[in-house]
């Protein structure tokens, strides 16, 4: 049943028809609906990767991958990867005592001078498998050429690790999972900061700089009468890693995600050409940067609203002119030509293929010597997870969800992963507004976590969901990227509008090995788009072949609905 007899109703009216807390009465209750699902988005389907550097689906069983499908196999170490026993003592501290199967995978690529691109399943350990060997590669640096100490961290202009992140709350993980893994004195055994949002830049630079595209633009392009800033970062940065690439390079950060990886490849031609010619050329001054062109003080657009750099404007995205080529435009070229000096690492948890506007499609064309490392799960069931599917109407939503939050809190959790955690999510602000106020009128407490919310009461949000469990009430902004340990349920209290959205909610359960619940709600509007999900589950097939290539879902159901028409009037 649709919900349109609502789609305009303030907020405040819906909630006025909610009963008060001592009363329950299913009459009142049903009127409170949500607000309805955005259109269906077209998606792309997801072409096998074309070199897998680790066990593909039908090779990675539970028999020889662990109990769990998780962990690698017991004789796989962090010492048998390359990881040095200083750093191995590190992630025992953590409780990392053995590798999961994506980062046995991906580990030894990555301590490689290879270009690596890992798509794997959420949940599944990608942070820690490109932390763990760039922190190797970092210590082994240090130890080879005596390491100065924090003091001459300022002055150091070579090896740092460079990491984009699409939003601040993703940022700050990064970093706190980096800064978590301590030598023998408690320190961390390379230091990470943050620049996004609020942050400006450290006064020391870290061994690992967790950036949004925005807020690094923004530095580099600030006023620097010297001319300096620019070419010295570029400079000192040789290793690059995009998490949530798929997000990056599509979408309101592809201009800015683009612009930064000409200028460092462009920092690559020039360092070439000068070991080449057997002249120094020192970034400071250099005139060459294509970007010096324009005005010092460019900025560029951020326009995702998870991060907190709204003021910075559109910016054009300048081609590197390849001086070797006749003046040919194609900054391609200079990959080809020049010798890499930089190492470019991409990791998403879904990433299309199928189409050259797609991730998986930019990827192939602008790095197509890189490695790609595929999870067993990637865009796939999750075998751990046990599916709850729930058709509602207009008049037994609400009473559907509440009992599916009363299941999950209900549910037998193990003492040992600490308090039942439940996350609810709709497709708007206000839907997780109107369903916040719901739960609490039932004297369910809950938390709210969503755009509109603070910088600070988002963080404070999340940091009490890890803290004590509950209910997390939230909208696709948590759907990415963050890190909430031993989530025993997800419920859809609106169904998500892509396969995409679909993939990163239901992955915030059954993470490292654990089990999960997920509990889908879905009305007539969301029949067709369910039956192709789960169809494509029950074939053992990637979700996102469920939809088509060329138009969106919605355009594809109605064609097959015209086709059906003549049928029905010959019957």
């Amino acid at each position: 049943m649709a919900l349109s007899h609502l789609r305009h109703a303030p907020l405040a009216l819906r909630l006025a028809r909610l009963p008060p807390l001592a009363c329950s009465s299913h009459a009142t209750r049903r009127l409170l609906l949500f607000a309805p699902a955005r259109p269906w988005r077209l998606l792309s389907t997801a072409s096998r990767p074309r070199s897998l550097a680790t066990v593909s689906a039908a090779e990675a069983d539970d028999a020889s991958a662990g109990a769990d499908g998780f962990f690698a196999e017991e004789s796989t170490s962090w010492k048998s990867l390359g990881i040095s026993d200083r750093l191995a003592s590190a992630l025992q501290g953590t409780g990392l005592a053995r590798p999961s199967l994506v980062q046995a995978a991906c580990i030894p690529h990555v301590l490689s001078t290879n270009d690596v691109i890992v798509a794997a399943e959420t949940g599944s350990g990608k942070t820690h498998g490109y932390l763990v060997p760039l922190i190797e590669k970092l210590c082994s640096k240090s130890s080879s050429t005596g390491d100065g100490g924090p003091q001459n961290n300022a002055d150091r202009t070579d090896n740092n690790v460079l990491v984009l992140c699409p939003n601040v709350m993703l940022c700050e993980q990064v970093v706190f999972m980096a800064n978590s893994l301590l030598d023998v004195s408690g320190e961390p055994l390379k230091r990470a900061a943050a620049v996004c949002g609020p942050k400006g830049w450290p006064s020391v630079r870290p061994d690992i700089l967790v950036a949004t595209p925005a807020a690094l633009l923004n530095y580099l392009f600030d006023y620097d009468p010297e001319r300096r800033r620019r070419e010295k970062f570029l400079r000192s940065v040789k290793f690059i890693v995009f998490d949530e690439a798929d997000m990056l390079l599509c979408g309101s950060f592809e201009n800015q995600i683009i612009r930064l990886i000409h200028m460092l490849r462009f920092d690559e031609k020039i360092l070439s050409r000068a070991e080449d010619s057997g002249k120094e050329v020192l970034p400071e001054g250099s005139d060459e940067y294509p970007e010096d062109s324009g005005s010092e003080s460019a900025e560029f657009s951020d326009v995702d609203e998870e991060t907190e750099d709204a003021h910075i404007q559109d910016g054009p995205v300048k081609p590197v002119e390849n001086a070797h080529a006749g003046g040919r435009k194609d900054w391609r070229r200079v990959r080809k030509v020049y010798k890499r000096s930089k190492q470019y690492v991409f990791v998403a948890a879904t990433l299309p293929q199928s189409g050259k506007k797609t991730a998986g499609g930019v990827l192939k064309r602008m790095f197509p010597s890189a490695v790609w490392v595929s999870g067993a799960h990637l865009h796939r069931h999750n075998p751990r997870l046990e599916r709850r599917w729930v058709a509602v109407t207009a008049d037994t939503q609400v009473d559907a969800l509440l009992d599916a939050v009363k299941y999950g809190l209900k549910s037998t959790i193990d003492p040992e992963l600490g308090p039942s955690r439940t996350m609810v999510f709709t497709n708007t602000v206000d839907a997780a507004n109107s369903v916040s106020d719901i739960l609490w009128r039932v004297g369910i407490p809950c938390i709210l976590y969503h755009r509109e919310s603070s910088l600070e009461e988002r963080t404070a949000n999340l940091q009490s969901f890890r803290e004590n469990g509950g209910v997390l009430v939230c909208t696709d902004a948590a759907a990415r990227g963050l890190d909430v340990p031993n989530v025993s349920h997800v419920i859809q209290a609106e169904f998500a509008a892509c396969a995409v959205d679909f993939l990163h909610r239901v992955g915030r359960t059954a993470r490292a090995g654990q089990s999960g619940i997920v509990t889908s709600l879905y009305t007539d509007a969301n029949h067709d788009l369910v039956r192709a999900v789960r169809q494509a589950e029950e074939l053992a097939q990637p979700v996102e072949r469920a939809f088509s290539r060329k138009r969106s879902f919605r355009n594809k159901l109605k064609k097959q609905a015209r086709l059906r028409e003549p049928a029905a009037l010959l019957s």
